[in-house]
């Protein structure tokens, strides 16, 4: 199965910032535009997977990865 990746290069000052710019891509995995998010922002990780988990149709996955950056994954599955 090929998970559908929202991929950006954004990085917030405030975990406010990144928590504001979390719901709107929850929104969009809700409405299964995209299956996950990938973020070089570990702010916009943590509020993204928290939001997500909210919602008892899903099973919030998570992953960090540091090759040549450090870059934050946080996807679902149906639960």
């Amino acid at each position: 199965m090929a998970l559908r990746w929202n991929i950006e290069n954004i990085i917030f000052d405030s975990l406010h910032e990144a928590d504001v710019w979390a719901d709107s891509i929850g929104n969009e995995i809700y409405a299964r535009l995209y299956d996950g998010y990938d973020t070089p922002d570990y702010k916009i990780a943590y509020s993204l997977a928290f939001r997500l988990a909210e919602m008892k149709e899903f099973r919030v996955i998570t992953e960090i990865s540091i090759d040549k950056e450090t870059r934050y994954k946080v996807w679902v599955i149906s639960a």
